[in-house]
């Protein structure tokens, strides 16, 4: 994806046994720290810039990532606005389910609004639920190659 804005690397897991690459955005600014935030805001959103992540505005409609958490792997559909499709939770989300995506959080009550990052805590809104999904930290951002994801939705690459 040249000139996108983003760093792709070599695959470093697989999931269902399909190769998957790193999906990390670029600022072309960093942060400065703002006077009216604590130390520790600044810290975290400084912190955010060097881990990584992606603002899904960023993303044409279709997009595919790859969300590994601590806990879980997700797959996102990008869907229109702040829809998506997720999966990869046993309970929320065992099947593709429509949901919107907020943010990511350092685990309190500060989001970085349509925002994935390393390092953080995913949001979303569930339909069935009526607070907030918050995920375990994310530990990596993958965009599986086209090709991998249409075997992966036709049963070729599953095991």
């Amino acid at each position: 994806m040249k000139g996108s804005g983003f760093t792709l690397r070599q695959p470093l897991c697989r999931l269902n046994g399909i190769g998957v690459r790193i999906h990390l955005s670029t600022s072309p600014q960093p942060f400065r720290s703002h006077p009216n935030l604590s130390d520790e805001v600044n810290r975290n959103i400084a912190q955010s810039e060097i881990e990584g992540g992606v603002f899904l505005n960023d993303l044409p409609p279709a997009t595919v990532l790859e969300i590994q958490t601590q806990h879980h792997c997700y797959q996102v559909v990008l869907l229109d606005d702040n829809n998506v499709l997720i999966s990869g939770h046993p309970l929320y989300c065992p099947e593709p389910v429509r949901v919107a995506i907020a943010g990511s959080t350092w685990g309190g009550s500060m989001l970085k609004r349509r925002f994935v990052g390393r390092g953080m805590h995913l949001e979303f809104r569930h339909p069935q639920y009526q607070s907030p999904i918050m995920t375990s930290r994310v530990e990596e951002i993958r965009e599986p190659r086209l090709r991998q994801v249409r075997d992966q939705r036709s049963g070729i690459a599953r095991r």
